[in-house]
């Protein structure tokens, strides 16, 4: 715990240096910020590294000036495997923000962002790590401003605001039905301590069942699931890319932190928990990749793509619960393990893929598909870079994105085969589902890879882009090097999922220990064909320098000067997520000029793919709230008696409350 606290004061230290005022403040606050990020973040992957290794639970209990309050924390298994991630990420994007903030508009505040940034480690911490309700939720609350503050830091952007409160709206949602867990919890135990809800265990069916939705949707709308993703789509491409990364990979995983401790207070529930979070899942997951193959904004693809990979660990864990509930405890084992590891793995390659997009555009100037093209041979280090993120999210190997979902795919088929008649077919539909997932995802990153990186450029951005420097190539490579490294080395992968999986279900991590080997293969075929590529790679450099290859332009179908116009874009696979899937409701706007008549004439042409939950359920509800929210304004009088007055009246309320109770 020593070390932990050592990350927790290098965070508060870097938040309050990073805003010194002096002569050289800018460059200053960088270096301090950044650098106490980087620091507190070794200093908690030690921690955490220690914690998994030692598999020792340790606590801390400081007392609280608040009712109901304590500084309570606890580490243990399941808090250092969540802690992992955090830090590897957060030091990636303190690193790689260096760089990145020096750049544009983004220039003007450092010192603040430098501040916001810090203080969301440390609340991420926090939020991982408390082992009381009201740390929990005060935490909760600071990760949600934090983080709403870097989203809107091109606060002069009238969409960075608009995402901003998005942002803040949808996950005041979710905490209002946090709020109402933890009260309903300390009425029945009589204290917010994490220990003292074990009473939850001996709660009824449907009061148990209560309780687990309050959680489900209360975590569920920072998490993104489906349909409470609104935020994601419009925060992630608002934020800096090294602040996206981070809460993409790391801010959403938070939220399935806390409805996995807090669900296991439950009594072990009925089997329909675990069917609504595979159907919820499996609608994220089909949903998310396919609103990710409409969008032209790199970005925004992206988050759509968390959407569908939430998706994927939602369906793990829901299937965990439900082969829990059935007696079967093999599909379980491998269920739970797989949607562990898969929730690590995913916070390395899409922090990877979200570095590497603002890698492009701080090269290029854009986030627009359409005006990309080329950059592999301008930014080589960042396509490669991105190649590998692309390979390891459509889960190929040798990287690592292929463990997590062989162990879900394992499970479901364990279930299936195992079981008879119709309760044996569901499992395989969700295997044919997932598979439809995986090749949606392989054609989304066929396209960003191939739109963005091959090709000639589309725009003049394009055609001068330069590489990024060392501290956002290194970042970028160190998450490179973690991908490679868990695809060949799929064991240590394994145990340590096993140590959260100890702790949620020892049955299963039984079963896993005796499992150990069979991940080996895994790591086995990665090296085998990493090998091949080498040797691939190494015959065509040798061919290439003995002159047996040719080297010519690129085809342009018969024109001598072909421009940007007549390649494909990135609409080019707009139609085959609404023809090849339930997607037909996803509504794409299409706006085009037919052409009658012989003779050439100007066309334009205009696509856009809004979003039909934000669209259709959740704008009415932010434009009432907000309606509502106007209706207060009267209140601000801009006079301090009045001012006064209302604090007075609050207080003779909280006086007169508290002494009825």
């Amino acid at each position: 715990m020593t070390l932990l606290f050592a990350a927790f004061f290098l965070f508060i230290l870097g938040a309050l240096l990073a805003v010194l005022p002096g002569r050289n403040a800018a460059r200053a606050a960088t270096l301090l910020g950044s650098g106490s990020a980087v620091l507190g973040c070794l200093f908690g992957l030690a921690s955490a590294g220690q914690s998994l290794l030692e598999q020792v639970a340790v606590t801390f209990l400081l007392p609280w000036a608040m009712p109901g309050g304590a500084f309570s924390l606890r580490l243990d298994g399941l808090s250092a495997f969540f802690l992992l991630p955090l830090f590897i990420v957060g030091l990636a994007g303190a690193l790689y923000g260096a760089e990145y903030m020096k750049g544009g508009r983004k220039r003007r505040r450092p010192g603040l962002h430098w501040t916001w940034y810090n203080l969301l480690l440390l609340s991420l911490t926090l939020v991982v790590t408390a082992a009381n309700g009201l740390l929990f939720l005060f935490a909760w609350e600071c990760m949600s401003l934090t983080s709403f503050f870097l989203v809107i830091s091109e606060y002069d952007l009238a969409e960075a605001v608009e995402a901003g409160w998005t942002y803040l709206l949808a996950t005041h949602l979710g905490v209002a039905f946090l709020f109402a867990f933890f009260l309903s919890v300390q009425a029945l135990s009589g204290s917010l301590e994490f220990t003292s809800f074990q009473v939850l265990g001996q709660l009824s069916a449907p009061t148990a069942s209560l309780f687990f939705l309050l959680l489900l949707i209360g975590f569920g709308s920072k998490a993104g699931i489906f349909p409470f993703h609104v935020w994601l789509p419009d925060a992630h491409p608002a934020a800096p890319s090294h602040v996206s990364a981070l809460m993409s990979g790391v801010m959403v995983k938070t939220a399935i932190y806390g409805l996995l401790r807090l669900s296991a207070f439950l009594p072990a529930g009925p089997a329909w928990w675990g069917g609504l979070l595979m159907a919820i899942g499996i609608i994220g997951a089909l949903f998310g990749i396919a609103m990710a193959a409409l969008q032209r904004d790199v970005k925004r693809s992206l988050a759509y793509s968390t959407v569908e990979n939430i998706g994927i660990i939602l369906l793990a864990f829901g299937f965990w619960m439900q082969s829990r509930a059935a007696g079967h405890h093999l599909a379980a084992a491998f269920a739970l393990a797989g949607g562990l590891i898969h929730l690590l793995n995913h916070a390395l390659f899409k922090s990877l893929l979200f570095l590497g997009a603002g890698s492009l555009m701080h090269g290029s100037g854009s986030r627009d598909l359409n005006r990309m093209g080329g950059l592999m041979r301008r930014m080589p280090v960042t396509g490669l870079l991105i190649v590998c993120g692309g390979l390891a999210i459509s889960a190929l190997p040798p990287f690592n994105g292929l463990i997590g979902e062989w162990f879900i795919y394992r499970a479901l088929l364990e279930s299936g085969t195992a079981l008879s008649g119709l309760a044996g077919f569901f499992p395989l539909v969700f295997i044919g589902l997932l598979a439809l997932v995986g090749g949606m995802v392989l054609i989304v990153m066929t396209r960003i890879l191939g739109i963005a990186l091959a090709g000639e450029p589309r725009s003049p951005e394009a055609a001068r882009a330069h590489e990024s420097g060392w501290p956002m190539g290194s970042a970028m490579a160190v998450l490179a090097l973690l991908c490679l490294a868990g695809g060949l080395m799929p064991v240590f992968l394994l145990q340590m999922a096993g140590r959260a999986v100890a702790l949620l279900d020892p049955a299963a991590a039984t079963i896993l220990a005796g499992a150990a080997l069979a991940p080996w293969w895994l790591g086995i075929m990665a090296v085998l064909l990493l090998g091949c590529i080498l040797v691939a790679y190494g015959f065509l450099r040798w061919r290439q320098s003995r002159g047996l290859v040719s080297v010519a332009a690129t085809w342009g179908c018969g024109f001598a000067f072909p421009s940007s116009r007549m390649s494909y874009s990135a609409e080019s696979y707009s139609e085959l997520p609404q023809s090849a899937m339930f997607c037909r409701c996803l509504s794409p706007s299409n706006e085009d000029g037919r052409t009658i008549g012989f003779f050439p004439e100007a066309k334009s042409f205009f696509f856009s793919a809004p979003d039909p939950v934000l669209a259709r359920l959740f704008k009415p509800f932010f434009r009432w709230a907000a309606d509502v929210c106007s209706g207060f304004r009267g209140l601000q009088a801009g006079q301090l008696h009045v001012y006064l007055l209302y604090i007075f009246s609050a207080t003779i309320l909280l006086l007169f409350w508290v002494g009825l109770h």
